[in-house]
C-alpha cells in the first residue's frame, strides 16, 4: 500500500500534475462551448467535466482517457431540452441514460468496442484531428465567434464562417489575434519538438496560454486599440453555480420522451465512450487496456450524477484524451487533477481564466489536432493495401461530411464486406482434375462454412457439368452452417437427373422436403 502510494506520488510530480494542467486548459473551453452549443446552462458544462475528472476517473480503470461533454451529444441533447421544455425534465433523461450505462457494464456487454476494426478507429482519429485543425481558423484569426466545438467539417462553407464571409474577409481578421496565436504555436513547438527534455518538465500548453496572456497585455500597454477584445478571450461569467437547477423526479413517468430521450443519450455516450477508450489505448506508449465493463460502470455513475447535480452528460472525449497522451500524463491522476483543476477555477479565480486568448488555446488544439492526423499516419495505412486503406479513407471523409458515428458505421461496414469477400474465397476451394475422360471434382470445405458462401457455393453446384464426378470433403470443417446442408442435400436430386456421380465426406444430410 506504501509503495502504491509512493509510486502514484512520484508519477503525479513528474507526469501527472502537468498532464493535468494542460488538459485542464484544453477542456475549460471546451466545456463552456459545448454547453452553449447544447442549449445548457454554462455552469452544465463545467460540472460535466468536474464530475468526469474527478468521479468518472477515480472509478474508471483507464489510465488516460479524460471524460466530459462531448460535442457529438450536443445536437441529441439540444433536441431533447427543446423538444422536452424544461432543463429540469431533461435531467431526468441524462439520468436513465447513466442507469443504462451502468446496466451495460453490469451485464459485461463492454466488449462489443473490441469488434470494430483498426483501420475505422484510426480513421476516425485523424478525421477528429482535421476537424479540430479546421476550427482552429476563426480563433486564430479573431472571428467573434470560436467554433470549434461544433461538428461538421462542411461548417466550414457556412455563411457563419471563414469562407462564407469572403466579402467581409478582411475586415473579420483581427492582427492582434493573429500575432497571440502565433507566438503561443510557436511556444508549443519550441518545448515540444527542439527541447524535448524541457517540454518533459514544463507543460507546453501553460507557457503557450501565459505567452498568450503576456502578448495581449503589451500590445495593449503599447496601444489600446491592439488589445484583444472581450470576444476573444475565455468568459466565465461571475456566480456561475448561483442558478443550479436539480431534476423533477415527479415528472419521470409523465412523458415517454423522457425515457426516449435517455435510451438515445445512453446508447450514443456508451458508443462514443466505448470508441474514444479504444482509441486511447491505441495511443498509450505503455500499451496499457482499458478494461471496458468497469468504464462503463464509470460512466453510468458519471452521469447518474451529472442527472442529480444539473449537467449536461459525458463520454470519454478523444481531444481531452489526446491531449492527455501529449502532455505526457503517466496514470489517471492526471486526469483527476484536471477535475479538481476545473473546480478551483470556477469557484477561486475565474476573472484570472478571463484573461486567456482564445488564440492561444487554438494553437493548443492545432498541434493535439496534428498528432493524430500526423501524414505519416496516411502512409503507413496506404502501405497496408486496399482492404485497410479504403475502411480508413472512408471513415475520414464521411465523419467529415456528416458525424462520427454515420462514419464509424461506414467504415465498419466497409470492413465487414472485405471479410465477406475474403470468407467467399477461404471457406472452400474447388480442384478439377479429368480421369480416363471424366471430369472430376473435389469441393474442400475449410473450417467454418456459414450461410455468407450460400450463393457462391450454389453457384460452383450449378456449374458442376453432366456426366462428371462431383466429391465434397466437408470432414475437416468445425462448424458447416444449415444452409449450406441444405444446399448439398437439395443437390443430391439434381446430380441424379444430370448423372452426376456425388460423393459427401463429413456432410450430414438434412431433410429438404419439409422447408416448405
Amino acid at each position: 500500500m506504501q509503495r502504491t502510494f509512493r509510486y502514484y506520488r512520484i508519477m503525479w510530480l513528474r507526469h501527472d500534475f502537468a498532464a493535468g494542467l494542460s488538459v485542464f486548459l484544453v477542456a475549460l473551453p471546451l466545456c463552456l462551448g459545448i454547453a452553449l452549443a447544447s442549449g445548457a446552462p454554462l455552469y452544465a458544462g463545467l460540472l460535466s467535466g468536474i464530475i468526469g475528472g474527478i468521479l468518472v476517473s477515480s472509478i474508471s480503470g483507464s489510465a488516460l482517457s479524460v471524460s466530459g461533454p462531448a460535442a457529438g451529444l450536443s445536437t441529441l441533447v439540444a433536441g431533447a431540452i427543446l423538444s422536452l421544455g424544461d432543463y429540469k425534465v431533461f435531467l431526468l433523461s441524462v439520468f436513465i441514460a447513466g442507469l443504462l450505462q451502468l446496466i451495460i457494464g453490469m451485464l459485461k456487454m463492454g466488449g462489443i468496442a473490441n469488434f470494430f476494426p483498426s483501420a475505422v478507429i484510426k480513421g476516425m482519429l485523424a478525421a477528429i484531428g482535421i476537424i479540430l485543425i479546421s476550427k482552429q481558423v476563426p480563433l486564430a484569426l479573431g472571428y467573434e465567434q470560436p467554433d470549434f466545438w461544433t461538428s461538421g467539417f462542411l461548417d466550414l462553407i457556412f455563411s457563419t464562417n471563414v469562407l462564407g464571409n469572403l466579402s467581409t474577409f478582411g475586415q473579420r481578421i483581427h492582427f492582434s489575434s493573429v500575432l497571440v496565436f502565433i507566438l503561443s504555436l510557436g511556444t508549443m513547438l519550441l518545448l515540444q519538438g527542439r527541447l524535448p527534455k524541457m517540454a518533459g518538465k514544463l507543460p507546453a500548453p501553460l507557457f503557450a496560454v501565459m505567452m498568450g496572456i503576456g502578448a495581449n497585455w503589451l500590445l495593449g500597454y503599447a496601444s489600446p486599440q491592439w488589445t484583444l477584445r472581450p470576444s476573444q478571450l475565455v468568459h466565465i461569467p461571475d456566480n456561475l453555480f448561483a442558478q443550479i437547477v436539480f431534476p423533477d423526479f415527479s415528472k419521470l413517468f409523465s412523458n415517454p420522451q423522457i425515457w426516449k430521450a435517455g435510451v438515445a443519450i445512453g446508447i450514443l455516450a456508451s458508443l462514443e465512450t466505448l470508441l474514444c477508450v479504444e482509441a486511447i489505448d491505441k495511443l498509450d506508449r505503455h500499451n496499457r487496456i482499458t478494461p471496458v465493463n468497469r468504464e462503463m460502470v464509470a460512466q453510468g455513475v458519471g452521469n447518474i450524477a451529472c442527472g442529480l447535480l444539473g449537467a449536461i452528460p459525458l463520454t470519454a472525449v478523444v481531444v481531452r484524451g489526446a491531449a492527455n497522451v501529449d502532455a505526457g500524463g503517466r496514470t489517471k491522476l492526471s486526469a483527476i487533477t484536471h477535475g479538481m483543476l476545473l473546480l478551483l477555477a470556477v469557484l477561486l479565480i475565474p476573472f484570472a481564466l478571463n484573461q486567456i486568448p482564445y488564440a492561444s488555446l487554438a494553437a493548443i488544439l492545432l498541434v493535439t489536432g496534428f498528432n493524430l492526423t500526423k501524414p505519416r499516419l496516411y502512409i503507413n495505412m496506404w502501405q497496408l493495401k486496399w482492404k485497410q486503406f479504403l475502411p480508413f479513407i472512408f471513415t475520414i471523409l464521411i465523419i467529415l461530411a456528416s458525424d462520427l458515428l454515420i462514419g464509424v458505421t461506414i467504415g465498419l461496414l466497409i470492413s465487414i464486406y472485405f471479410i465477406i469477400q475474403n470468407n467467399f474465397r477461404a471457406e472452400y476451394k474447388i480442384t478439377k482434375t479429368t480421369r480416363l475422360g471424366i471430369e472430376t471434382d473435389l469441393i474442400k470445405l475449410n473450417s467454418n462454412v456459414t450461410f455468407l458462401n450460400k450463393a457462391k457455393l450454389k453457384k460452383a453446384l450449378d456449374e458442376i457439368p453432366a456426366y462428371s464426378v462431383l466429391t465434397i470433403d466437408g470432414s475437416e470443417c468445425n462448424f458447416i452452417d444449415y444452409d449450406i446442408l441444405e444446399i448439398i442435400s437439395e443437390f443430391e436430386s439434381k446430380a441424379r437427373d444430370r448423372h452426376i456421380e456425388l460423393h459427401l465426406l463429413g456432410i450430414e444430410r438434412v431433410n429438404v422436403t419439409a422447408v416448405h
